[in-house]
């Protein structure tokens, strides 16, 4: 398994999210990542896992993989009914 590093603004990301009442830990990010129920190309190459975070929300994940590991550029929650449209 290629190791799974935090990008600063992804590191920030879990204060901000905290300070908005949303507790995510870097578990939960890397198994949104291990087994996503949802995967998406995203912009310039970078990928966005997707899972569910309670009955109204997702986790989205948007990262970039490399040979010998993983990056997390940035996660959010975001409305299940935006993202799971089909």
């Amino acid at each position: 398994m290629k190791e799974i590093r935090f990008s600063n603004h992804a590191l920030l990301k879990f204060k901000v999210l905290e300070a908005h009442g949303i507790i995510i830990n870097e578990e939960f990010v890397k198994n949104t990542i291990l087994y996503p129920d949802r995967i998406e190309k995203g912009y310039k190459g970078r990928i966005i896992a997707q899972k569910h975070l309670d009955n109204e929300h997702v986790i989205r994940v948007i990262y970039e993989e490399f040979p010998d590991c993983i990056i997390v550029i940035t996660f959010y929650p975001g409305r299940r009914d935006r993202y799971e449209k089909d």
